[in-house]
C-alpha cells in the first residue's frame, strides 16, 4: 500500500481506530518477515472493512494486529522502510545530508516496454517498469504520462514530500503540467488520458499527483537539459532505462540500480561541496 493510499484510507476512520491504525503503520508496507506480513494483512483488511462502514470488524482486526505486534520481535523491522518497498531503495550514506532535497525523475519507452525512475540527494531512488497493453489508460500521451508518473513515484516515496524540495524534470511538456497544477488547474490532463477510477477504486495517478502539487506551492519543479551530464538527471535516466530493459530481460536489477545511484550521488555531492 502506497503512502497516499494509506492516508486516504486513514481519513475514513473515527478517532479511536485512526490512532490505532497509525500506530501500526510500519507494518502496512511490504515486509521481509512473515510475522510482519501477517500483521500488515490484518491492518489492510481493517482499512477495507472501514471503507464499507464495518467499524466493528475493523476493530476486531486491529485487535488481532495489535496482539501479534505485542508478541513480535521488533528487531526484525528494517532501519529504513523505503529499502523494502518494491522498486525503491536508499543509499544510506546520504540519508542525513544537509540542505533542501534535490531530486530528478525520468521515463523511458521502447516498443511496448516502458520504465520510470527517480533519484534524490538524500539517497532515495526508485525504478518501475511496465508493458503497455489493451486498455492502457495513458492514451496517445504515453511518454508524457510516464514522465509525470515518475514525479508521482518520487513524491510518494515520502510520507510527506520535504518542504522546499526541488524536482528536476527534463520534459518541458511535463513541467508545464506540473506548474499548471500548482496554479490550481488540476482538471487539465494530457490528451487521451483515461480519467475513470482504477480497479482498486483509487483516482488515476495523475489526478492524485495534480491534487498533491496543488496543495504544495513550496515544491519547486525545474527544467534540466537531458543528456547534459547532470548527475541526478543521468542517474534518473539510467534507472528508467534499466526498468524498461528489465521488462524484456532477466537480471539483478536491485544490485545494478543501487550501484548506479551510489556512483552518481557520490559525484553529485562532491560537486555540491
Amino acid at each position: 500500500m502506497r503512502p497516499d493510499e494509506f492516508l486516504r484510507a486513514l481519513e475514513l476512520l473515527p478517532a479511536p481506530l485512526h490512532d490505532r491504525v497509525l500506530a501500526l503503520r510500519t507494518y502496512v508496507r511490504p515486509r521481509c518477515c512473515e510475522s510482519c506480513t501477517t500483521i500488515g494483512d490484518a491492518v489492510r483488511l481493517a482499512l477495507t472493512a472501514a471503507r464499507y462502514d464495518e467499524f466493528g470488524e475493523a476493530a476486531r482486526l486491529l485487535d488481532t494486529a495489535e496482539r501479534l505486534a505485542a508478541r513480535h520481535d521488533l528487531a526484525c523491522r528494517p532501519h529504513h522502510e523505503s529499502a523494502h518497498q518494491p522498486g525503491r531503495g536508499q543509499v544510506r550514506r546520504w540519508a542525513a545530508a544537509s540542505g533542501p532535497v534535490i531530486a530528478a525523475t525520468d521515463a523511458s519507452w521502447k516498443g511496448r516496454a516502458g520504465g520510470i525512475g527517480y533519484v534524490a540527494s538524500d539517497g532515495r531512488y526508485g525504478l518501475r517498469g511496465r508493458r503497455s497493453g489493451r486498455g492502457d489508460p495513458t492514451g496517445c500521451s504515453r511518454v508524457l504520462v510516464s514522465e509525470l508518473r515518475a514525479v508521482e513515484f518520487l513524491l510518494t516515496a515520502y510520507d510527506t514530500p520535504p518542504a522546499g524540495m526541488t524536482v528536476l524534470v527534463d520534459s518541458v511538456p511535463a513541467l508545464a503540467f506540473l506548474h499548471r497544477w500548482q496554479g490550481g488547474e488540476t482538471e487539465s490532463m494530457p490528451a487521451g488520458y483515461d480519467l475513470r477510477p482504477r480497479r482498486s477504486g483509487m483516482k488515476p495517478t495523475l489526478v492524485r499527483l495534480a491534487e498533491l502539487v496543488a496543495g504544495r506551492p513550496d515544491l519547486m519543479f525545474t527544467h534540466v537539459k537531458a543528456h547534459a551530464y547532470h548527475c541526478l538527471n543521468e542517474a534518473a535516466d539510467g534507472l528508467a532505462h534499466m526498468a524498461r530493459r528489465r521488462v524484456e530481460e532477466r537480471f539483478d536489477v536491485r544490485e545494478r540500480a543501487h550501484g548506479l545511484v551510489e556512483a552518481f550521488l557520490r559525484d553529485w555531492h562532491a560537486l555540491a561541496a
